[in-house]
């Protein structure tokens, strides 16, 4: 990533709204910062401007900025990258600044923001600020709001950040395609007093879905709803990194959804509250307890709750969601005994394996030959065995002893004695049975179409 050092010693730029730079202002453009590693980075805290708590993003990082005459500066890249959606599979894709989804971008609310686009990519763009209210000019939808962004030039958006709460940008041009090759981040906007609506950790990260046949790199765009690859910021279990906390902390965890359709983000161990809406701040008199939450397309939720010590599966709950690289057309083949056609096939197919015949548990510690660039359907190993998931999963874990501000790997929780379900080696009771009454003799009359009874 390039150091805020080098990033913070290029000059200002004047506000130039959103038009095309010149090639002779290009020299005092803020420096481009990238991210290489899919890890998530530490938080970014502010070093100028106005004090605010800062967020970690999932798998991800926070774009820097630098100050110039008061407006907060940012420089953001539309670019061909490629990212790692779990070893062993990487993904041909589109973003910003190295990655998808783009660095989030952090401000406060009553700051005046500057921020240019580049465009790297083979065609036009912009980008949309998905939820922030300002100016229709620098809404950013291609030939309604603004001209497109041609391929080699740079245009400046500024405003002024009117509200506090968790958005969105993406872009709004040849949508279809460019999000569906992974155009996209998050814009959190910090209240202006910093006290307001504080927490102890603050998780962002954005819901996706690609469709990437296996042995291949590049998503199909033209997909509607068979997607195979749902992701958290571009990642799938087991890469998606854990949420960690100190037990009695206070955690919010902030989600986007740009996919193709709604999902219900599921805490295990939590009762948690829905904090913030695409539309702000819920009020506290206008909260009540949730264990899941519906996301809906477009939608943006910020849940908080009081982390209780333990290691806590945290999901989408569409089990097609839980899951890699599926195969929509597959039958379903339980119960069915076809070892001999097996054995047939393997003579034709030596890496042939049985699936489906007793479900698909078995799929989780099968080691069956892939392609290359594929990843396995049902994956992940914890401290008693397979997880047996893929997908939009990932583990909360809450320690005592994880000291504030630590987001380092604890491992595995270790149980306190007696609290691990266990097996039962006693006698089993005999299973009663209700016997089911006699039947009674019952007189039944039927009426023929001739009107007779009988």
């Amino acid at each position: 990533m390039t150091s805020r050092r080098n990033f913070f010693r290029t000059a200002g730029a004047a506000a130039l709204g959103a038009a095309a730079v010149s090639r002779p202002a290009l020299a005092s453009l803020p420096e481009i910062a990238t991210q290489a590693s899919p890890r998530t980075q530490p938080p970014l805290a502010p070093s100028v401007g106005r004090p605010y708590n800062p967020v970690v993003t999932l798998n991800g990082w926070t774009a820097p900025f630098r100050m110039n005459d008061g407006v907060k500066e940012f420089h953001l890249v539309a670019e061909p990258v490629v990212r790692e959606f779990a070893p062993g599979m990487k993904a041909n894709l589109w973003g910003y600044n190295g990655q998808s989804p783009g660095p989030t971008i952090e401000a406060v609310e009553g700051d005046r923001v500057r921020i240019f686009v580049t465009n790297r990519l083979p065609e036009h763009t912009t980008i949309h600020w998905h939820g922030i209210l300002l100016p229709s000019g620098m809404d950013g939808v291609g030939g309604l709001s603004q001209p497109h962004i041609p391929p080699g030039k740079t245009f400046v958006y500024e405003f002024t950040l009117t509200k506090s709460g968790t958005f969105m940008y993406h872009p709004h041009a040849d949508e279809m395609v460019q999000m569906a090759m992974g155009m996209m981040g998050m814009f959190i906007v910090h209240p202006k007093d910093a006290r307001r609506f504080k927490v102890d950790r603050d998780y962002v990260f954005l819901l996706s879905a690609y469709d990437i046949d296996p042995g291949s790199f590049t998503p199909k765009v033209n997909t509607m709803l068979d997607f195979n690859l749902w992701t958290w910021n571009s990642r799938v279990f087991p890469a998606i990194d854990h949420l960690v906390a100190r037990t009695g902390e206070r955690v919010r965890i902030r989600f986007g959804n740009l996919t193709m359709t709604n999902h219900p983000m599921h805490l295990h161990g939590h009762d948690f509250e829905v904090t913030g809406t695409d539309g702000g701040w819920v009020p506290k008199a206008a909260r009540w307890p949730e264990v899941s939450v519906d996301v809906a397309v477009g939608q943006m939720r910020a849940i908080e709750f009081d982390a209780v010590a333990g290691d806590w599966a945290f999901h989408c709950h569409k089990s097609h969601h839980t899951m890699n690289a599926m195969g929509h057309d597959v039958p379903t083949m339980i119960g069915v005994d076809h070892r001999e056609v097996a054995d047939r096939i393997k003579k034709l197919v030596p890496d042939y394996m049985v699936m489906g015949e007793r479900g698909m548990a078995d799929m989780g510690e099968m080691e069956m030959p892939l392609p290359d660039n594929t990843l396995p359907m049902m994956t992940g190993r914890g401290p008693f065995g397979a997880l047996e998931m893929g997908g939009m999963f990932t583990v909360v874990k809450v320690r005592d002893e994880q000291k504030p501000g630590d987001y380092s790997d604890p491992g595995w929780y270790k149980h306190p004695p007696r609290t691990v379900a266990w097996e039962w080696n006693g006698e089993l009771p005999l299973a009663v049975r209700a016997e089911a009454p006699a039947a009674d003799a019952k007189t039944m009359n039927v009426r023929k179409p001739n009107g007779h009874n009988h």
